[in-house]
């Protein structure tokens, strides 16, 4: 669950610069992986890129990549020489400590006298790698009122990657128009992620308070024209599905009212995205998606209870998908006209191929969209990162980025 990529085509002189696709790069990045890169063929666009949402990069993944980079400096290089302004937002990599997703939040729980360890569970039935994973209860003197969370780290961090970025982008190294991403998990993952079902909702009204301070932090560091934020939303949609325990009475409703709520954070003036995802512990999803319905089930909820612009969605597109049937959901999107659609129906193991066959089953259904991975660039073998931003790059096709 990363960053992405999008990109965008020959057709999209047409409008302002970011409304919808038109003038936009081909590829959005997903965090810890390039899910968005696009191209337009006719009347289609399709962007390939960013986790969906942009990309990421860190050290196994990249918001929207995988890579063993050394840090975020190197990760913008990366972008900027193979993508360029095919991709209009870039994220920095997630490099470090934050490789794996949520798993750096750890230190939230740890250092806080209102939790306790419970044990270190790596034998879950739906997540398959061997990862470690510790879970935490609430101690029995703690109430909802009394539970605290200091800094969380998102902040911090992005704060540190856009000097490097704005750098970068003065050095004429990032496109001028290219935006930075910062993609954010949801309260409910870290939640789920860390804590024990029957304490999850004492505790997700102080971390929803440390997640608000974040995202006015980073608001009020990094200028507005400048920023992207991506939310990322997997164990909502897996929970959905069957695939993992929520706190939540109604999976789909109290869901959508979380994320609209976490999206209205964002000021109106920021690029927001979602990226819709099913996991990629052990490069499998959590639960195994039967169609694209759920994906439009929560995409239709979301954009109906927003105020503000929705700004691009990612949602993936598994592999062995090579039958219309698995799409035809998408014919029932509705969103607003200039929200950006990004299927990630990219998959290195088949190449441009497979993409092509994929697009071209997704056409019948969506007239326009971007293109990108299933969920970034995570967690992957450092070596297999320029091909997989080649094939980005191939499959955005001829596009005018003038």
């Amino acid at each position: 669950m990363k960053a992405c990529l999008q990109t965008r085509t020959a057709l999209e002189k047409e409008k302002s610069p970011f409304s919808v696709y038109q003038r936009r790069s081909a590829v959005q990045l997903l965090t810890g992986v390039f899910p968005h890169l696009g191209r337009r063929l006719g009347h289609q666009r399709n962007v390939i890129g960013a986790r969906p949402n942009p990309i990421k990069l860190t050290a196994h993944k990249w918001s929207g990549t995988c890579a063993k980079v050394k840090c975020s400096n190197d990760d913008f290089r990366a972008l900027a020489e193979r993508l360029g302004p095919r991709a209009p937002r870039y994220p920095d990599g997630e490099t470090g400590a934050r490789t794996n997703w949520i798993r750096w939040q750890q230190h939230i729980f740890e250092d806080n006298p209102a939790f306790e360890l419970v044990a270190q569970q790596s034998d879950f039935v739906t997540i398959r790698d061997k990862l470690a994973r510790p879970f935490y209860r609430l101690r029995p003197e703690a109430s909802a009122d009394s539970i605290t969370f200091n800094v969380l780290g998102f902040a911090n961090e992005a704060i540190k990657s856009y000097a490097i970025f704005d750098r970068l982008k003065q050095e004429g190294v990032i496109p001028q128009r290219t935006r930075f991403q910062v993609s954010l998990p949801t309260v409910v993952a870290i939640l789920s992620g860390f804590v024990l079902l029957e304490d999850r909702a004492r505790a997700e009204s102080a971390l929803d308070a440390a997640m608000t301070r974040e995202v006015a932090a980073i608001a009020a560091a990094i200028p507005h024209r400048e920023l992207a934020v991506q939310w990322d939303i997997c164990l909502e949609l897996v929970g959905y599905d069957g695939g993992f325990p929520l706190h939540l009475t109604n999976i789909l409703s109290d869901s959508v009212d979380r994320i609209v709520r976490q999206i209205a954070l964002v000021p109106e003036d920021v690029e927001v995205g979602v990226h819709l995802c099913y996991g990629d512990p052990g490069h499998t999803h959590i639960v195994e998606p039967r169609d694209t319905r759920s994906c439009v089930t929560f995409a239709n909820a979301i954009a109906a209870g927003l105020s503000r612009s929705l700004d691009w969605l990612h949602l993936p597109i598994a592999r062995d998908w090579t039958e219309s049937k698995y799409y035809e959901p998408l014919a029932d999107l509705a969103l607003p006209t200039d929200t950006e659609i990004y299927l990630g129906l990219i998959h290195l193991s088949d190449g441009q191929d497979g993409a092509e066959l994929r697009r071209v089953i997704a056409t019948q259904f969506v007239p326009q969209f971007g293109i990108a991975t299933e969920c970034g660039f995570g967690r992957r073998d450092p070596s297999t990162i320029a091909p997989l931003l080649d094939l980005h790059r191939h499959a955005s096709g001829a596009v005018d980025l003038g």
